[in-house]
């Protein structure tokens, strides 16, 4: 199977190909030349199968230059019972008959992003070496929050690569600035930038593009790549978990084989939504995906209007993994609803880039509209749902998953939609302590690792022991960049 860049259909590249590069030189995303479709009894026979070997069985049908033996070598390793503290490893959680919880923090930095980083760093280096690539490789990564510290996690002391990560100065929680900063690994850098998220994701989108830094790197024997979610090895293992969560749903006699559920994402650079996409294309029976975010609600207005506009106030909230305001995959989707039209792709990238808004065609808008819902919840919307789901249902929920149960129940009252329905839980609430303790009644005077204690001790819900062993952790990296230093960063990184 070749991939496409959405910028331009004449690129064609392998799939190794499209995960060492991660990007096109044309600022294009790379994409499956067609998506396959799941055989005939293919969901029966994956309910009968561990998570693992639902990883193998899927990916397997997007990567045919890797054999099903290091695929299982790797979904094995990836996600091995030292790394996640569960056999399971995406649990499905029920707090009623018709609301499911997909609990995607397991793992070893407890966020949805060990998903796919805890692979990624097996299917890049096998990439390296497939497409004979003796260059190092350089992990450029903007984070919003967790996947700066996965990918951390993953590439760490990985042979043959260095890895750096840019985050909004102010925009993490204090958990997961900790987490960063104390990263260990000898070929880690951490640097803070002075702006948001996307001032951090413009900037490596734009040294990704830039053909002469490219040209100098190579010079010094370095290639870049990208672990962030425009990265095909980093979205295709998230394809993985929606139907893994179909089938755990089928195997709890929850749904039958061929009925439709909905799923509700948190939703920030539109990646884990877009996965849920790709697995309703490939056959998974699904009847909405309900996209929500926080008061950055530009996907909402976007799904509602047609109009794509960044061109607004950016607020910092208590759900900082979801302030962005340009959502980079978005433009994956909007090539494979258009009919892979890359022309129009590279008009609505460039008016993206150039005036911060674009309108889709009446046919785009329609096609999308009848896949996807949205909504969004404020500060307050959010800490409410908290405290109602821990108070009524015993069950405590991060900032992030909060948004996305608000939002299903304002979906269901507005339109009497009552299929059976899986929030994605993307982060634990261990890694928002402070505004987590804030939303069930506990004045907050202490900061930091002290709060973990505190929300045990307040919930009796035990803390993941990765982060309550914060407190063994010191702090390597306290450097920071003003938005437009991000090359010069990047060049003395590689010295």
């Amino acid at each position: 199977m070749k991939y496409f860049s959405t910028r331009d259909t004449d690129i064609r590249v392998s799939a190794a190909n499209a995960i060492a590069k991660g990007l096109s030189a044309d600022g294009g995303l790379y994409v499956p030349e067609v998506l396959p479709t799941l055989p005939d009894g293919a969901l029966k026979n994956l309910c009968g199968m561990s998570y693992m070997q639902r990883a193998v069985y899927v990916m397997s049908m997007f990567l045919d230059d890797f054999t099903t033996s290091e695929l299982t070598n790797y979904t094995n390793r990836a996600y091995s019972t030292v790394g996640f503290d569960t056999p399971d490893i995406a649990p499905v959680y029920s707090i009623d008959d018709t609301t499911h919880f997909l609990e995607l923090w397991h793992g070893p930095t407890c966020a949805f992003k060990d998903m796919a980083l805890q692979m990624l760093p097996y299917l890049l280096t096998s990439s390296l070496k497939k497409i004979g690539e003796d260059k190092d490789v350089c992990i450029l990564v903007a984070t919003s929050g967790d996947t700066g510290k996965a990918a951390l996690e993953g590439f760490a002391d990985v042979e043959g690569t260095k890895i750096l990560v840019f985050y909004p100065q102010d925009g993490v929680s204090d958990i997961q600035k900790l987490q960063m900063t104390s990263q260990s690994g000898s070929n880690v850098g951490v640097c803070a930038v002075k702006g948001n998220f996307d001032d951090a994701q413009t900037g490596v989108k734009t040294i990704f593009s830039d053909e002469l830094l490219r040209n100098e790197l190579a010079k010094r024997g370095w290639m870049l790549s990208s672990a962030n979610s425009i990265n095909w090895g980093r979205l295709l293992p998230q394809i993985v978990y929606y139907i893994s969560a179909y089938c755990d749903l089928v195997n709890s006699n929850n749904i039958s084989i061929g009925d439709k559920i909905n799923f509700c994402v948190p939703t920030g650079n539109f990646g884990d939504i877009l996965a849920g996409y790709y697995a309703m294309k490939m056959g998974l029976p699904v009847n909405k995906l309900i996209c929500a975010s926080n008061m950055n609600d530009v996907l909402t207005d976007f799904i509602d209007t047609g109009t794509y506009d960044r061109n607004r106030e950016f607020f910092t909230t208590i759900s900082p993994s979801m302030d962005i305001l340009v959502s980079s995959n978005l433009e994956r989707l909007l090539f494979d609803i258009s009919g892979y039209d890359d022309v129009l792709i590279r008009e609505y990238m460039l008016k993206l880039s150039n005036e911060g808004r674009y309108t889709v065609s009446d046919d785009i808008k329609d096609a999308i509209k009848s896949v996807f819902a949205a909504g969004y919840c404020d500060d307050d919307e959010t800490k409410n749902v908290i405290n109602r789901t821990f108070s009524e249902k015993n069950y405590l929920i991060d900032t992030h998953t909060a948004v996305a149960y608000g939002v299903l129940e304002k979906y269901r009252n507005s339109t009497g939609d009552n299929t059976i329905s899986v929030v994605v839980s993307t982060a634990s609430p261990y890694k928002f302590c402070d505004s987590v303790l804030s939303a069930i009644g506990e004045h907050v005077d202490e900061h930091g690792l002290a709060l973990i204690d505190l929300l045990e001790h307040r919930t009796g819900v035990p803390a993941p022991m990765p982060l309550k062993n914060l407190n063994k952790k010191v702090v390597r990296f306290t450097d920071s960049v003003e938005r437009n230093q991000l090359t010069e960063k990047v060049l003395d990184f590689l010295k």
